[in-house]
C-alpha cells in the first residue's frame, strides 16, 4: 500500500481551555500535555517516512505563523483558508490538492493520544479499508458514559480483519442513554480521525453536499500557491455553507466503517480533559507553576507566574494567565468556554 498522507487540521478559538488557551494561541500550538505541543505531538505520531508522507496542514491565517514555527525539518504543504467553514470544506480542499488515488489521514491537531503505536496500528487498518473505498472513522474505546461525544455503533465486520461497516451515527445522549451504551459493548466514541481515499472522499461530497463540494472545487480552481502554502479563492470559499464532515457524509454515506482504536485518547474538551490526561500524584493533583497543596484531593493548578495555596479543596480547577484568574469546579468545567473573558478575546 501507498504511504498514508496526514491531513492535519489546525484551528480554534480558544475558549474551552481559557484562559491559556486564547484566540490568538488555541490549543494546539501550545504544550498542554508533556512538553511538546499537541500540534507537534500529531505530527510525530506520522512521522514514520515508511508509513506516511509529509503532512498536509489545514489552518486559517491567523494561526499561519503557529504553524509555521512548529511544523518541523520534515515541512509539509500548508493550506491557508481564508475563512473558517468546519470541517467538511477543510478536508475537502485538502482532498482536492492531492492525487485521487492518495490515501488521506485527517487528524484534528488538538488531540492527546497515550499510545502512538496503537495509534498507527489503527491508522494502517483503517488505510487498508479506505483503499477500498470505505470513508473510515476511528471507533475510540469507550470507558466511561461520556455525553459529550458523538458515538459510533459497530455493526456487521468487514473482510477479517478489525474494521466494520458503522450501523449508527449517535450525537451526544444523555447519561442514560451513554450507560446503556457502555454496558452494550457496541458503541464506540467518534473522535473526529477519518481515513479516506481522496477522490472517493470528493464523489461522496458532491453527491450528498454538492454545493460544498462545488464550492471547495471553485475556490481550489481561483487558488493560487506561494511556496509551500496554497490560498484559496477567498471569494469562492466565503460562500461555502459550513458544516461538519460528520453531518455531511459520514451521517449519509452507505459506505461508511469504523475500526477500533484503544490508544489513551482524549480530546482535552476542558480543564478537567486536561487534569486526567496530565500526570498526577497520589491524591489525583496536578500543578504547573509555583503552588503549594493542604489537603487536597483531585485539585489541578496551573500558573503563568503567582504563586498558588490551595488548602482542603476536592475536584477544583485552578489557572492563572497573563493575569486572568479561572477557578472552577470539575463539574463546571465545561462552561468555561460561555465566561464573558472567553467569548469576548
Amino acid at each position: 500500500m501507498d504511504r498514508i498522507t496526514p491531513v492535519v487540521l489546525c484551528g480554534g478559538s480558544g475558549t474551552r481551555l481559557w484562559p491559556r488557551s486564547r484566540a490568538a494561541k488555541p490549543k494546539p500550538f501550545l504544550p498542554l500535555v508533556g512538553e511538546g505541543t499537541l500540534f507537534e505531538a500529531t505530527l510525530a505520531r506520522c512521522a514514520d517516512e515508511a508509513r506516511f508522507t509529509a503532512p498536509l496542514v489545514v489552518t486559517g491565517a491567523a494561526h499561519l505563523p503557529h504553524v509555521e514555527a512548529q511544523l518541523g525539518p520534515r515541512g509539509g504543504g500548508i493550506i491557508v483558508e481564508p475563512t473558517a467553514r468546519n470541517t467538511a470544506a477543510a478536508i475537502a480542499l485538502a482532498a482536492l490538492r492531492l492525487p485521487p488515488e492518495a490515501i488521506m489521514l485527517v487528524c484534528p491537531s488538538d488531540h492527546h493520544i497515550a499510545d502512538p503505536a496503537a495509534f498507527a496500528e489503527a491508522a494502517l487498518a483503517a488505510a487498508g479499508l479506505a483503499a477500498q473505498d470505505w470513508l473510515v472513522s476511528f471507533g475510540i474505546e469507550a470507558k466511561t458514559p461520556e455525553t459529550g461525544f458523538g458515538y459510533l455503533k459497530r455493526g456487521d465486520a468487514i473482510g477479517s480483519g478489525p474494521g466494520a461497516r458503522v450501523a449508527q451515527f449517535v450525537e451526544k445522549p444523555d447519561l442514560e442513554r451513554a450507560r446503556a451504551f457502555i454496558a452494550s459493548g457496541d458503541y464506540a466514541w467518534n473522535g473526529g480521525i477519518f481515513a479516506f481515499r481522496a477522490g472517493f472522499f470528493l464523489d461522496e461530497l458532491a453527491r450528498h453536499r454538492p454545493e460544498i463540494a462545488a464550492g471547495a472545487r471553485a475556490a481550489v480552481a481561483a487558488g493560487r500557491s506561494e511556496g509551500a502554502h496554497f490560498h484559496p479563492d477567498p471569494a469562492a470559499f466565503a460562500q461555502i455553507h459550513a458544516e461538519s464532515v460528520d453531518y455531511a457524509v459520514m451521517e449519509n454515506t452507505d459506505r461508511a466503517a469504523m475500526v477500533p482504536a484503544a490508544m489513551g485518547w482524549s480530546d482535552i474538551g476542558n480543564w478537567e480533559a486536561l487534569h486526567e490526561a496530565r500526570a498526577r500524584d497520589a491524591a489525583g493533583n496536578h500543578v504547573t507553576g509555583p503552588a503549594e497543596l493542604i489537603d487536597c484531593r483531585h485539585v489541578l493548578v496551573d500558573s503563568d507566574g503567582p504563586r498558588v495555596n490551595v488548602i482542603g479543596l476536592e475536584n477544583v480547577m485552578i489557572v492563572v494567565d497573563q493575569g486572568e484568574i479561572l477557578i472552577t469546579s470539575a463539574a463546571g468545567a465545561q462552561k468555561v468556554g460561555k465566561l464573558h473573558g472567553a467569548l469576548n478575546q
